[in-house]
């Protein structure tokens, strides 16, 4: 059979990007965001396409694609047609989940391919993280050439991560975080999404209480301007204008805005002091995969998830 390979990207910049390089085979762009809302074990059925179609249309107004979707499925259908699939994701949070969704999927499908991986993330001599779509040609063609196959670990690891995420209880990706695979951040991303739920004494997820020392620590001029900030500081998250966007406005009871400036109220000091716990009133009831963020808070001192009784707040 003659070497054909299947490239599975993480979004439209990447795929696009394909089209100005000499990189041959199939490009199958996985769109999906299934870091935030609802998500269901089992990917390619009506339940789990019309669950993220009604939280994409409630939290975003946004809408799923069905033919194009559909027309993107139809490789994986065939993928008896390819001698191996080539992964590319990146660094941070949002692919990750992404990345061991279409992990699972690949083995729900009994696919039976080498599988490798390209991830971007540290590059020589840069301060900051990269995305793939960033990279130059020829860092890309670098990153390419040092893929790394995936081992039957690996994909062990990955399928395993997806059931859980899609479970009840996120308490049980702690072990995990410190499991050895081929995933180099791995690590970084698990740890990040548990500090995602309330922190035990403010209330705040890591991400709010870094918007809100970002909105302390400098002068903020406008919405526009903060979110500027958000995003360049959002470390190990990778989340977009739209989640982020989300976020900023949901924080707007500890902030006050004025045609000049963004500041800190008296309430958004005493959350980063942790002199009140604010889950409640903030309200952010997000989804993650299986479970609400409500019902656990993230413990600083024990470092772990604890199942919550947000009635106790």
């Amino acid at each position: 059979m003659v070497a054909k390979t299947l490239h599975i990207t993480n979004g439209e910049n990447l795929s696009n990007y394909f089209g100005e390089l000499n990189i041959e085979g199939d490009v199958f762009t996985w769109q999906e965001m299934l870091c935030e809302g609802p998500t269901l074990e089992l990917l390619e059925t009506e339940e789990f396409l019309k669950t993220r179609k009604d939280f994409l249309n409630s939290s975003y107004q946004a809408d799923i694609d069905r033919y194009e979707l559909e027309q993107e499925f139809q490789l994986l259908q065939d993928w008896q047609n390819y001698t191996e699939i080539i992964l590319w994701f990146e660094y941070d949070l949002f692919c990750h989940i992404n990345l061991v969704a279409i992990i699972s999927l690949l083995v729900q499908k009994k696919v039976d391919l080498p599988l490798y991986l390209v991830c971007s993330g540290r590059i020589e001599h840069e301060s900051q993280l990269k995305g793939l779509s960033e990279l130059s040609p020829a860092l890309l063609y670098k990153h390419y050439n040092n893929k790394k196959r995936l081992l039957a670990s690996d994909i062990d690891l990955a399928h395993t991560i997806w059931a859980i995420y899609c479970g009840c209880d996120h308490s049980l990706l702690k072990p995990f975080i410190t499991t050895p695979s081929s995933f180099d951040y791995l690590s970084n991303c698990l740890k990040a999404h548990l500090e995602r739920f309330p922190d035990s004494k403010s209330g705040l997820s890591r991400l709010e209480e870094n918007i809100l020392q970002i909105i302390r620590d400098n002068k903020i001029n406008s919405k526009h301007h903060l979110l500027g900030y958000a995003l360049n500081y959002q470390g190990y998250y990778g989340f977009g204008d739209l989640q982020l966007e989300r976020i900023i406005n949901l924080l707007s009871i500890f902030y006050d805005t004025t045609e000049e400036a963004i500041t800190l109220n008296r309430k958004g000091h005493e959350a980063l002091l942790g002199q009140a716990n604010f889950a409640v009133e903030l309200n952010n009831d997000m989804s993650y995969g299986g479970v609400k963020r409500l019902n656990f808070q993230f413990s600083r001192k024990e470092n772990k998830l604890i199942k919550t009784n947000i009635n106790a707040y």
